[in-house]
């Protein structure tokens, strides 16, 4: 199956904003989620959940 042009669902990476790893990779929409994603993870070098940024 081929891909298209503008790709709306992207791959991104997701990293922790205390110890900066990156710990985390999901996908989003484009179209739907212009903003950077951020959620808050489980980090486990921090041993708690925090805020995770797209990097």
């Amino acid at each position: 199956m081929a891909k298209k042009k503008g790709e709306i669902v992207v791959h991104v990476t997701l990293a922790c904003s205390e110890c900066a790893r990156r710990n985390y990779h999901t996908r989003r929409n484009k179209n739907n989620t212009r903003n950077k994603l951020e959620l808050n993870k489980y980090c486990k070098w921090d041993r708690k959940h925090t805020l995770h940024k797209e990097v």
